[in-house]
């Protein structure tokens, strides 16, 4: 049984808003406590005016937190209406949110070393993951894709984070490698899969599966941070179903972080 939902509501004004990719933007809002309690992994379920027809929120992952500042950094894909509606809000815009919801990554007890993959969109909660293991010394290879170079985000804040080894893959072969980033992903845990203790990935279903099934085989403990639409964000409504090995679980409440053997792929 999932413990309460850590998540409660926040008022915030817009710091900036500005794209970083095509069709990617990273807001950056103000919110004080919400910056000085959420972890990596977690996410926010924000409200966007300009519809009121739209009554349910967004859920979204974010890229950093600054407690010092106040200020937490969202990147988030155009996708529909509300997030074409998200990224028309100017700096001094306010709206509220609810987070920060759900359970984040889990660092294993005396980790050495791991593999972090991430595709798309799905690059922000990996990002996270990454700052936290340079605080800790942790040290991390990371495998990121895109569908074009356009796409690509997090290849230099991955580096500004002291990613040692970066590889990058595209699916039109634009930048880096000419494919998808699980290859690259696939090759590092069949050849040095001993030497990881931890891997965890974000991004599109069918590529978390791919890398889920490549630790399973090199024996090295896997999660995975799954995109759901978490209408409510705090386990009332039941529309962010995962299929599990024990049965449904809600990705607001159990997740979106889950370990990627107990995922029913």
């Amino acid at each position: 049984m999932p413990t309460p939902s850590p998540a409660r509501m926040h008022d915030v004004t817009v710091v900036s808003n500005e794209p970083i990719a095509d069709g990617v933007y990273a807001l950056v809002i103000n919110a004080p406590k919400l910056a000085q309690t959420i972890k990596p992994g977690q996410f926010v379920n924000i409200a966007v005016p300009g519809n009121a027809m739209s009554l349910l929120r967004i859920p979204l992952s974010y890229a950093s937190a600054d407690a010092e500042a106040g200020t937490v950094e969202i990147w988030y894909a155009v996708v529909g209406d509300g997030t074409e509606r998200l990224s028309q809000m100017k700096p001094g815009a306010k709206t509220d949110l609810l987070g920060p919801g759900g359970n984040g990554w889990t660092i294993p007890e005396g980790c050495r070393r791991v593999l972090l993959v991430a595709g798309g969109i799905g690059v922000p909660p990996v990002l996270c993951l990454a700052r936290e293991l340079a605080v800790r010394g942790i040290p991390y290879t990371v495998s990121i894709g895109a569908a074009s170079k356009g796409c690509l985000v997090g290849e230099d804040e991955f580096e500004a984070a002291g990613a040692p080894v970066i590889s990058v893959a595209t699916d039109d072969g634009s930048y880096g490698y000419h494919g998808f980033c699980t290859a690259a992903a696939e090759q590092v845990l069949e050849l040095e899969g001993g030497e990881f203790d931890y891997v965890a990935a974000c991004g599109p279903e069918p590529m978390m599966a791919k890398v889920a099934a490549a630790a399973a085989k090199a024996g090295v403990p896997c999660e995975v941070s799954l995109e759901r639409m978490m209408s409510c964000g705090f386990g009332a409504c039941s529309t962010c179903a995962v299929e599990t090995t024990s049965g449904m679980k809600g990705a607001c409440m159990c997740g979106p972080v889950f370990n990627a053997e107990e995922v029913v792929w």
